[in-house]
């Protein structure tokens, strides 16, 4: 069970007003104009936006949907939902905000009596919103509670991963989910620090991080925290990430009408991947097109703007 687990505090309603404040003139969507571009919304079209996150992407979607096309907003985040239908209000007729998993898409679809539609985007990277709330603890720099848990209604958190796996396991954890060099290391000073006390908190798990690699690589790592991978690792085990996507991609190929568009934003290697081998084995069987070759980055403008963009690679893949 995850430690203090919660459905949503004071804080975390707090940080949501002050977010849909801050959306209406600052949020920024990586790649919105490529995901335009490339998915290609027309009037009248129904498009999945499988992980609404704050609906930047949804927003710009329904620009070119018109009065008469439809968005289905999901999210497994219910207070990134709740900022996202405050923010799309001026679309509120032609939205639907469901708080499922995207790996149910298909659940969302046939309850909805939807066979077919014409666009899926997924973006796969945390908001801001969630970033920026040091009590959801997904924050490698913030003080808060180990959670990283994106749906709050789940069971299992951080905290429960790094205070009861083994050494091994959470040292396969580090190795296969963040592709830490140092995972043996940080794995072991893990366990011998919880052995003293709990990792209870973000600077706690970083503090054990920082302990365990040597110091040539911390001074390396001026730009990228060295308890990155770390948090990045725990982040996709806590909320089986990999399977998700693994299991979204198949059900989103079988809902595209022939024309239709999926796109996938992907932030680390390992999701890119996943990505990549799929669209490809599908491009085979002849009934679907890659839109590019190789994945779409964002331009240095862009990135200028939004350093979070900087890792982002879109790729697109249609049904013919």
């Amino acid at each position: 069970m995850a430690k203090g687990k919660k459905k949503m505090t004071p804080a975390i309603e707090e940080h949501i007003e002050n977010k849909i404040e801050k959306t209406q003139t600052n949020h920024i969507s990586v790649m919105s104009n490529e995901v335009v571009e490339y998915l290609r919304p027309q009037e009248g079209e129904v498009f999945v936006d499988g992980t609404l996150g704050m609906g930047g992407h949804a927003e710009e979607i329904l620009k070119h949907l018109g009065s008469k096309g439809r968005l289905i907003g999901i999210d497994r985040d219910a207070a990134s939902l709740a900022v996202a239908k405050e923010h799309l209000q001026a679309y509120h007729d032609q939205c639907l905000f469901i708080h499922e998993d995207y790996r149910n898409i298909n659940k969302v679809l046939e309850g909805l009596s939807t066979p077919s539609v014409d666009g899926i985007l997924l973006d796969l990277g945390l908001s801001s919103f969630q970033l920026d709330n040091p009590e959801r603890g997904f924050s490698v720099r913030a003080e808060g509670p180990l959670d990283m848990r994106m749906d709050q209604n789940s069971h299992i958190s951080a905290y429960d991963l790094i205070n009861s796996l083994s050494e091994r396991e959470i040292s396969s954890i580090l190795k296969d989910f963040g592709e830490e060099r140092w995972h043996k290391a940080i794995a072991r000073r893990i366990v011998w620090q919880r052995a003293k006390e709990p990792i209870e908190t973000t600077k706690d798990l970083s503090r054990a991080v920082l302990q365990a690699i040597p110091m040539q690589r911390k001074r390396k790592s001026e730009r990228i925290h060295p308890a990155t991978r770390t948090f990045q690792a725990f982040r996709i085990a806590v909320n089986r990430e990999l399977e998700s996507l693994e299991i979204a991609l198949e059900t989103c190929k079988s809902f595209l009408k022939v024309g239709g568009r999926l796109g996938v934003i992907a932030f680390h290697s390992l999701e890119d991947r996943i990505v990549k081998h799929k669209f490809r084995a599908w491009a085979k069987e002849k009934n679907f097109r890659l839109s590019m070759q190789k994945p779409l980055r964002p331009t240095e403008e862009e990135i200028k703007q939004n350093s979070r963009a900087r890792s982002a690679r879109l790729r697109v893949i249609e049904r013919i």
